[in-house]
């Protein structure tokens, strides 16, 4: 008998549903009701429940909040959604937690109970098999794992060949599924069918796995899922529908990447030369991949080195780098860095000046934000980026639109706000360290420039900012 408790802020729902649906056809029996998720957990912790039906909108505790806590300390008992078809984001983000099924109210109101409950004892009886699967081992060493990063939203056409061609996967996660095929000559023909099939699926791909045999299956499936979540945005290739895992390899620790190497990276692409040499710039991306961030870390470092981009050529181009939404895949990252290479050298190439005075003054401009804090001058850097004098005041005045030495106090002033503004430095401090030696000229100058003293800056900006002492 699977004993069901149902949980809904409702009360004419929670006993419409008790009375109307037919739980003894399917060997189900209520065993208790409440209002709330923190009512529901009280009645959990003194009674033995196997199936909660939970709504997800409930004051006190959310059903999502109890989807967790239910999932965290009563593994054993299967979860189905009770929701409104608005509530669509929340059933995603339940079946992701480990809801086993949904039910939109609408269909109660349809009187569909018998069709409900069936599909939920079938999905039961599903989820145990597969328990039960997953201790077995694997006595074939090939099969194919069949996979997309799309993990909201099912997508079932898997079954649907599964059925033409008579053959079974096993759904290891949403859009996620692993095929084992038997040992007969025809076992080619569906390989063929199924690599023609995936090719017509945008996001999806084919992965023949290798060195299956005496693993266990949750073992396989664990690796399946972590290598969907981790590695599989960097494999997925547009161009082909078959890529291939070694699973001894696979198992195998990976090198995790050193904050040291990762700033090492950063410094790199901080720097021009990349916009002009082809060579580095693929050296850069190749780089980049093999280090194979987790994708939010990935996203935190192209954040910084826009950051760093906007400060190098936005006065010699004009045009200000953005970072698209989301990337789904890292060809689009790839594509990404190309389009942006390419926007900025558009904007940089400018007719009336040659590619090495362009590149010339990025230079002098990279020198700026670098070595603010040292005593460097225009005489000095023409003489760097090998310009006379006077031909590089005047470049640089036009492409940039202020001279040299107004550019400098202009980039020293900004990074003083900072210091300022983030930090707990003294002024004396935050002074040399944007390249005034004497504290009285610093304060003098930032006045000028912002029409108030350090000081007063720091105080009247500074307000409710996180302060630190680095």
């Amino acid at each position: 008998m699977i004993k069901v408790m149902i949980v809904d802020d409702d009360k004419l729902v929670r006993k419409g549903l008790i009375s109307a649906m037919p739980w003894q056809n399917f060997d189900m029996e209520v065993v208790g009701e409440a209002s709330n998720g923190e009512k529901a957990m009280e009645f959990l912790e003194s009674n033995t429940v196997d199936l909660l039906l939970t709504d997800l909108a409930m004051p006190v505790m959310s059903g999502i909040e109890l989807i967790k806590r239910v999932r965290k300390e009563f593994t054993h008992i299967y979860i189905v959604v009770l929701t409104l078809h608005q509530d669509f984001e929340y059933i995603q983000e339940a079946l992701r937690l480990g809801a086993i099924d949904y039910i939109a109210k609408v269909q109660l109101e349809k009187e569909r109970f018998e069709e409900v409950l069936e599909r939920i004892y079938n999905r039961i009886a599903q989820e145990q098999k597969r328990a039960l699967d997953l201790n077995e081992i694997y006595t074939s060493d090939r099969g194919y794992a069949l996979l997309s990063l799309n993990n909201d939203v099912g997508d079932y056409w898997v079954e649907e060949w599964c059925e033409n061609a008579n053959q079974v996967m096993i759904e290891v996660d949403m859009n996620l599924w692993l095929w084992t095929p038997p040992a007969e000559p025809s076992s080619e023909l569906w390989l063929e069918g199924l690599t023609q099939e995936v090719s017509t699926k945008s996001g999806w791909a084919l992965i023949n796995l290798i060195g299956l045999y005496g693993r266990p299956h949750k073992d396989v499936h664990r690796w399946l899922r972590e290598y969907r979540e981790k590695d599989f945005f960097y494999d997925y290739d547009l161009d082909s529908s078959m890529g291939s895992i070694v699973l001894q390899e696979w198992g195998c620790p990976k090198q995790t990447q050193s904050e040291q190497s990762i700033n090492q990276l950063k410094e790199q692409w901080s720097s021009y030369e990349w916009i002009y040499q082809n060579s580095l710039f693929k050296q850069h991306i190749d780089a980049l991949k093999m280090m194979r961030l987790p994708q939010a870390k990935l996203f935190g470092l192209l954040y910084a080195l826009i950051d760093k981009w906007n400060l190098l050529f936005y006065p010699v181009s004009l045009v200000e780098i953005e970072l698209l939404e989301s990337f789904d895949y890292w060809y689009q990252v790839d594509e990404w860095f190309i389009n942006t290479r390419n926007t900025i050298r558009n904007a940089i190439d400018k007719p009336t000046f040659s590619q090495e005075v362009m590149e010339s003054i990025v230079r002098a401009v990279y020198i700026a934000h670098e070595e603010m804090n040292q005593q460097i001058t225009a005489v000095n850097i023409a003489r760097r980026v090998n310009m006379s004098r006077s031909y590089f005041s005047q470049c640089f005045k036009e492409i940039v639109g202020m001279n040299f030495s107004d550019y400098l106090r202009q980039v020293r002033i900004e990074k003083a706000k900072v210091f300022l503004l983030y930090t707990n430095k003294t002024i004396l401090w935050i002074a040399e360290n944007v390249g005034y030696m004497d504290e009285k000229y610093f304060s003098r100058t930032f006045r000028e420039q912002t029409d108030m003293l350090p000081s007063k800056y720091r105080q009247t900006r500074g307000t409710g900012r996180e302060m630190s002492d680095t």
